[in-house]
């Protein structure tokens, strides 16, 4: 491997030391038109291989800005397609390191159709090897897709640029009122970034995601684990606003790997480990607390059309490589708002699909509160939830009790309603009203959280629930 080139020390700095070994070193273009030289596209502006990442084999391909701005064209095209045969031949994940200027113009309707190639290869991926990629410099026009269609991305703070039609492209706008191709509005507005950092950073984290997830749709990840079991979270009970602290609390080493915390957040997504094993977390949230402990934003304990859409897809990512579920639920209704109404109903749909289809282990624990139907959109008991655990003093119900009391006794005075709503928060609106009907299984100490979530999974191991074969979702 060349010393040289960006993408070769991209590589270099991505896998283990001195584990790559490059494929298609020689391969150049096959195309002359408009006075393209083969000489000009050493390893067509590609470096391909494969190598490891805490011993485990994972496939590369890095785009080499310095040859033709690393523009695709067909034979560009015919080495990541092969990477990607080998990759599932292996079962082992595909990382691409994205820098490219997009299609090579001299190549025409040959690199037209390698992009088309590159683009069924990654749907045929999808479900069955891990795919992340890193943008790294461009990545515009037709290559935009490539991060959309994998299951991570991860961009440059500085220096990278992802977008489908450029700022100025359009109407209306222009880079200085809002530049739509950076790593700030890829992350937060349309959350298709995962992680936003620099070049060093994003290397590593992509090494420790690899560490969390199985090599393919068969494989399980389980590593030693030494933090003790029945460990006690003491003051977790003050983390049901902010449920990112809460998972990182009772993970194994209190290791939450957050995904895509820029985007939606009042839902969280993630990875922790309990007992070794890798679990994907969805938790709702409806506080932000900074690295000194102070408030950085605040939320209405509501579901919103783009939360719902964020876990859905995380959920169905989890589903297809048999990583086990945990929700952490403490939500009141949805997002009432006007943009909100055009899409929630839909968007709550996909997660309602998205838990109720999912045969992995799924173990839910009320956090806080589940009211009204939104609760049962958070994996409750009644879509499919393996495993309700609530902790003391949460509130499951319908609606608030002097909500009710306004329908129940509406032709009462104050004094009765306030009775009606006392009565009613008592009676029908506790964990333990839910634990008699059977819609909660265990009333736990907050405290106690990581050694009943861990317990449950442990039970859930060998869950077995077979379906009947379909090609279509409710949504």
């Amino acid at each position: 491997m060349s010393t040289t080139s960006k993408a070769s020390q991209r590589i270099a700095s991505l896998l283990d030391d001195n584990s790559f070994a490059q494929i298609g070193a020689l391969v150049t273009a096959r195309a002359t038109d408009f006075n393209l030289d083969p000489k000009m596209t050493p390893s067509d502006g590609c470096i391909t291989g494969y190598g490891t990442i805490g011993d485990k084999l994972v496939y590369v391909y890095a785009q080499d800005a310095s040859v033709l701005g690393g523009t695709i064209g067909e034979m560009h095209a015919r080495k990541i397609v092969n990477l990607y045969n080998l990759a599932l031949k292996m079962g082992a994940p595909v990382i691409g390191l994205l820098d490219c200027a997009g299609m090579r113009l001299q190549e025409a309707t040959d690199a037209l159709y390698a992009f088309g190639r590159i683009y069924a290869k990654q749907s045929a991926a999808s479900g069955v090897i891990p795919q992340i990629t890193a943008i790294l410099g461009n990545c515009g026009g037709g290559l935009a897709p490539f991060p959309t269609m994998t299951d991570f991305t991860f961009m440059a703070k500085e220096g990278a640029q992802l977008f489908v039609n450029a700022p100025n492209a359009i109407a209306g706008n222009r880079v200085e009122k809002c530049d739509t191709a950076s790593a700030a509005f890829q992350s937060a507005e349309t959350g298709i970034v995962d992680v936003v950092a620099d070049e060093t950073e994003i290397f590593a984290q992509i090494r420790k995601l690899v560490s969390f997830l199985p090599a393919n749709n068969e494989d399980v990840v389980l590593e030693d684990c030494t933090d003790d079991l029945n460990r006690a979270v003491e003051g977790i009970a003050g983390c049901k606003g902010d449920t990112a602290i809460a998972l990182s609390l009772i993970a194994d080493d209190s290791d939450f790997f957050e995904v895509k915390a820029d985007y939606a957040k009042e839902m969280v997504t993630g990875f922790l480990r309990l007992n070794g094993s890798t679990v994907g977390a969805v938790a709702n949230r409806c506080q932000v607390f900074d690295a000194e402990g102070k408030e950085a934003a605040k939320f209405d304990a509501v579901l919103t059309a783009d939360g719902c859409e964020k876990a859905a897809d995380f959920i169905r990512f989890c589903d297809a490589f048999e990583i086990p579920v945990l929700s952490l639920t403490n939500v009141k209704g949805f997002d009432a708002t006007i943009d909100s109404e055009k899409r929630v109903a839909r968007a709550a749909a996909k997660l309602v699909d998205a838990f109720a289809g999912a045969t992995v282990p799924k173990v839910n624990v009320v956090v806080g509160d589940a009211l009204g139907n939104a609760a049962n959109v958070m994996n409750a008991k009644a879509i499919g939830a393996d495993l309700t655990i609530s902790w003391e003093g949460a509130r499951i119900g319908t609606m608030e009790g002097k909500l009710a009391a306004q329908v129940l006794a509406a032709d009462k005075s104050a004094d009765e309603q306030k009775a009606v709503a006392k009565e009613y928060d008592e009676e029908l609106q506790s964990a333990q009203s839910a634990a008699r009907r059977g819609y909660v299984d265990q009333i736990i100490d907050p405290a106690d959280t990581r050694k009943y979530v861990i317990a449950a999974f442990e039970m859930l191991y060998s869950k077995r629930d077979t379906r009947p074969e379909k090609k279509h979702t409710a949504v």
